[in-house]
């Protein structure tokens, strides 16, 4: 994880990200392939954004919105 100053950053790379969900590196760049994980893509690198990672799990099991 990448601090700034007192600021976590904004994204973690694929494998921050699964190291925060319990995955394993391949399980984490599968399911951001699969687009369960929310990414972005800057040229080669893929970032998860904190924002939305953390939306997903508040989310999770909630009924979805018809």
């Amino acid at each position: 994880m990448v601090f700034y100053g007192n600021k976590e950053s904004l994204v973690l790379d694929v494998p921050e990200a699964g190291k925060l969900l319990n995955l394993s590196r391949a399980t984490t760049y599968a399911l951001v392939n699969q687009g369960v994980i929310p990414s972005i893509r800057f040229g080669k690198r893929i970032v998860v954004p904190r924002k939305a990672l953390e939306e997903l799990l508040a989310s999770a099991g909630r009924p979805k919105e018809s």
